[in-house]
């Protein structure tokens, strides 16, 4: 796991919503807005595939 710069572990399987370069990161990822992805967080809880999974499942359903 990687350390982060007090010597912490940083847990990547999780989303720090406060965190802008972890909403940039996501935001590119799946396409969604930050307000999207601050509401699957939310909703959804802090745990990235959870938050990935519900964010592309949103951006298929636009389409119809």
């Amino acid at each position: 796991m990687a350390k982060s710069s007090r010597g912490r572990s940083q847990d990547r399987s999780k989303v720090a919503g406060g965190q802008d370069y972890e909403l940039e990161y996501e935001k590119e990822n799946t396409g969604a807005s930050k307000e999207q992805i601050k509401k699957a967080i939310k909703s959804q809880g802090n745990q990235r595939t959870k938050i990935e999974k519900t964010l592309k499942k949103g951006k298929s359903n636009d389409g119809k």
